[in-house]
């Protein structure tokens, strides 16, 4: 399983914008993004700092979302963003949700 992390600083009082864009635009998108797994949103407690995790069956699927659909989702994004998204990637390790497991060294 391959992730996302998309870090973004929020504009001021626009959390229940942001929000509402993640769930009735950016959400259906994903979900039509061959191997996409899950989608995680956090937000600060201060609000002006928020986050994404996305998860995909490999890193293919993630680096197709990121050439393909990613630029419509900052675009979505742009009235309730300052400045760009910053994403990093990663191989996932460990998920209790996903039942994945460390691998075991010998």
């Amino acid at each position: 399983m391959f992730a996302r992390r998309v870090s973004m600083q929020l504009k001021p009082n626009s959390v229940a914008e942001f929000t509402q864009r993640i769930e009735k635009d950016i959400l259906p998108l994903l979900r039509k993004q061959k191997g996409f797994q899950d989608e995680i949103t956090c937000i600060s407690k201060g609000q002006r700092e928020a986050f994404g995790i996305s998860l995909w069956e490999n890193a293919e699927n993630a680096d197709a979302y990121n050439h393909g659909t990613y630029p419509e989702v900052t675009k979505i994004l742009a009235r309730v963003v300052d400045g760009t998204p910053q994403v990093e990637t990663y191989e996932v390790s460990n998920s209790t949700f996903h039942k994945i497991a460390a691998a075991l060294t010998a």
